[in-house]
């Protein structure tokens, strides 16, 4: 038996005024219940939503890669679906990441962040569009309606409490 985990991760572009860094957020889910989940400041200035979107996902393919080794070494599952599936919902950015080779798009990023690629192609994950009001790592970095929010929560595998 294998067991599927998937991730999902966003990012707010220069959500912080006082000095224009994004915000990042991301969830992984293990068969129906989240297991890790971060919202983090990004610590450089992104110069586009298409980058804050790719720092976000470089950020959350290096922690892919430690839950997928963590869950194997426990032993306690016979093993992980691999690749991980990593969603997020901008487009230029999961070109960004499939493409082997630095571009002239890309060519300003800070090379750590490339490191996603590298992932890709060695398919310890693969990375998918999502629609944006889907994205399941949304709370952790944007506000939204209640109804909206509880539903992100039960696809987390979290039960909203009812007063």
């Amino acid at each position: 038996m294998s067991y599927a985990v998937k991730g999902c991760t966003n990012a707010s572009f220069q959500t912080y005024k006082d000095d224009y860094r994004s915000q990042s957020g991301y969830v992984f889910i293990l068969n129906g219940g989240a297991i890790s989940w971060k919202n983090f400041k990004q610590n450089i200035v992104a110069d586009s939503t298409t980058e804050a979107e790719y720092i976000a996902a470089a950020e959350t393919a290096k922690d892919a890669v430690w839950i997928k080794n963590f869950i194997s070494k426990l032993g306690v599952v016979p093993s992980v679906a691999s690749p991980i599936k990593l969603y997020y919902d901008n487009n230029r950015a999961i070109a960004q990441a499939k493409e082997p080779t630095p571009n002239q798009k890309s060519k300003h990023v800070e090379r750590k962040f490339h490191l996603i690629r590298d992932i890709v192609e060695r398919k310890d994950i693969k990375v998918f569009k999502i629609i944006t009001g889907d994205n399941v790592a949304d709370p952790l970095i944007k506000p939204m309606s209640q109804k909206k929010h509880e539903q992100h929560l039960i696809e987390m595998g979290i039960k909203p409490i009812r007063e």
